[in-house]
């Protein structure tokens, strides 16, 4: 593995200039199965605005989503009142982030840095004026967060603005620990600054904004504090309730009075003595009271555009008001979604001879998805709502906890599961063997029996290694001596490769090379040989195989490195197996080679439409029983987009 060779970078000629190849009608994937009900969901990151949108007396939710390939403002109607089953979700404008809502003398008012959007409600968001100040900054640093809220802060009639900051600039982003595990770079911080009316509430003149205290210090928490402004304990004054970048809320009592906020030092939401967490991180908090019984909700957002409520129960303890747990809102089925950063592959998991799906994503879980037959005249199954896969008995989810991720403990939440399946110990029982955002390939046996799988708990996919075990130079944590470990957040295809009747790995090793890992028969465990680099590029067209370099599909460090997600499947019909590569939406890499001779010619776009500002995840199945592969893709907003057209 470390012989010379030319290295060649792929990702380059696929992001920029790829060769096109035919365009493929991608749609998204539907769930074809009505009266199935299913979280209620936009794309990745969802800002909820929780309205009387169409003035029927009741709160609809209406949800901005900033992220490709759903952005979006999307109108969810509620039908029912109070605890209702929400019709799936309708486009009234551009996603924006850092979209707040206010209700000023119970009318809602949307405000964006330095903008407010009007005339929106029953129609669309469109028509914006200014609304200054304009765009934040409190350090030399990025602020990613900036949320404006309205409210008459000090009892005066005048409505103000309280501005919530998530600054970045102690932070950095990347690769900072130290040979512990430590973060060395600082913190996110999120400070809330408020900014009082000095002229009328028709021509509002604000002061400079000036940070708010609580404690006898600034209030300073973990990244986008989504200030929120509301009597929470009901005794009469406004107090202060902030959100984070992560997943927790901390609570600032006002111990002054309504014209003359004093807040005591923040503590957390909890309940029966833990802290009170949403599952996910980016999580957007909005105060109302959604069930009308006179104490003030949260409606939260999270990182998979997913939105819960978060209900008061009316109580307070210790001074702190007491919330249920996040329970999130349902709505009708329409399309097929499963988290953020879907990664979808085709195996019939129940083994009732149909193929469902399995899948991982951004929120470290993997999940089962059945097909549940597909009737005459239908083109593509109807589905099951998705379930969380258990492994010895308990919800399996990988999370890089405080120094799993290379882009630091902001990142604590997330886990990036992508996994293939197959029977790798021989067993004659479909496995999982995965990856995720530590880079560790593991595997899940599967202990059950035909039809009714049963996983026991991730096992490491062993190497006999001849010395150290590798690992990427980056990674400040060193694997066991018959470990496995690449590079973080891509796929470790489970193939026959050398047709030899047992199952080997095809996946990036910790330099970013496509590697063969030539799987070792032990029917007891799922071990492999070290890898071999046999994947190569064609320099050109016209030169022969023997001059092509090895096939680096990333020479990225730390945090830019991996990501990759990868299906090798016989695309063109021609007795080899060719690569599907993640990219915008998917690039083909034809294998111009021969089965044993693989040579990977440029990248092709099988289709234009942009799926992804980070990745996408190819698999293909073969819903008509056709015999040629269809195209579907995992998608960054957690949707399917399938193409079943080879034309």
């Amino acid at each position: 593995m470390t012989r010379p060779c030319l290295l060649v970078t792929l990702i380059a000629a696929l992001l920029t200039s790829p060769a096109r190849a035919a365009e493929h009608d991608l749609q998204r994937l539907p769930y074809n199965h009505p009266g199935l009900t299913v979280d209620l969901k936009v794309g990745l990151w969802a800002w909820p605005l929780p309205m009387d949108w169409d003035a029927d007396g009741d709160l609809d939710l209406v949800v901005s989503c900033p992220d490709v390939p759903s952005n979006g403002i999307y109108f969810f109607e509620n039908p029912s009142g109070e605890a209702p089953v929400f019709r799936p979700g309708k486009l009234v404008g551009r996603g924006v982030a850092n979209i707040s809502l206010s209700h000023v003398d119970g009318a809602p008012r949307v405000l964006t840095p330095g903008k407010e959007y009007v005339d929106f409600l029953g129609g669309r968001f469109e028509k914006q004026v200014a609304h200054p100040p304009g765009k934040m900054k409190v350090g030399n640093g990025r602020t990613r967060a900036d949320q404006r809220k309205l409210v008459d802060y000090n009892h005066d009639g005048l409505v103000d603005m309280v501005i919530g900051v998530g600054y970045w600039g102690d932070y950095g982003w990347d690769n900072a620990y130290n040979d512990q595990g430590e973060w060395t770079n600082g913190p996110l911080h999120g400070y809330v600054l408020v900014a009082l009316n000095r002229g009328t509430n028709d021509t509002p003149e604000y002061d400079e904004p000036v940070k708010l205290r609580a404690g006898g210090a600034e209030i300073d928490v973990y990244g986008m504090p989504s200030p929120c402004l509301a009597d929470f304990d009901a005794d009469g004054d406004l107090d202060l309730l902030c959100g984070e970048f992560v997943d927790g809320f901390t609570y600032f009592e006002n111990t002054g009075s309504r014209a003359e906020p004093v807040y005591a030092a923040g503590r957390p939401l909890a309940r029966n003595g833990e802290p009170l967490r949403m599952e996910l991180c980016m999580i957007v908090p909005t105060a109302i009271d959604w069930d009308a019984d006179g104490d003030v909700d949260l409606v939260v957002g999270q990182e998979d555009g997913r939105v819960a409520l978060v209900e008061h129960t009316g109580q307070v303890a210790d001074g702190v008001p007491v919330f249920k747990p996040p329970v999130f809102f349902r709505q009708q089925a329409e399309d097929l979604n499963y988290g953020a950063l879907v990664t979808p592959v085709s195996c019939d998991w129940d083994n009732d001879g149909d193929p469902d799906l399995i899948a991982g994503n951004s929120a470290g879980f993997i999940g089962f998805i059945e097909n549940l037959g597909r009737p005459a005249g239908q083109a593509t199954p109807t589905w099951a709502e998705p379930v969380h896969l258990r492994a010895d008995g308990r919800v399996l989810r990988v999370q890089a906890g405080e120094n799993g991720s290379i882009q630091g403990p902001c990142e604590s939440k997330w886990g990036y599961t992508t996994q293939t399946v197959a029977d790798l110990n021989g067993d004659g029982l479909l496995d999982i063997v995965y990856n995720s955002i530590w880079g560790k390939i593991e595997w899940l046996p599967n202990v059950g029996e035909p039809g009714k799988p049963v996983l026991a708990g991730p096992r490491p996919v062993k190497v006999d290694w001849q010395g150290p075990a590798p690992k990427p130079e980056w990674n400040w944590w060193d694997p066991a001596e018959d470990e496995l470990v690449t590079q973080w957040r891509t796929t470790p295809i489970a193939i026959d490769w050398d047709r030899d009747n047992t199952i080997d790995l095809v996946m990036l090793d910790p330099e970013g090379y496509l590697t063969l890992y030539r799987g070792v028969p032990d029917q007891t465990d799922f071990r492999v040989a070290p890898g071999e680099r046999l994947f190569h590029t064609a320099a050109a067209d016209s030169q022969p195989p023997q001059s092509a370099g090895l096939l680096r599909l990333t020479e990225g460090r730390a945090g830019r490195s991996g990501r990759r997600k990868l299906c090798l499947v016989d695309w063109d019909a021609d007795g080899d197996l060719d690569l599907l590569a993640n990219g915008p939406s998917v690039e083909l890499l034809e294998n111009t080679g021969g089965p044993d001779n693989a040579v990977f010619a440029s990248g092709k776009r099988l289709a234009e439409r942009r799926l992804a500002g980070h990745t996408t995840s190819p698999t293909t199945v073969d819903w008509n029983r056709d015999r040629v592969p269809e195209l579907l893709i995992g998608a960054e907003d957690g949707f399917l987009y399938y193409a079943a057209d080879r034309d």
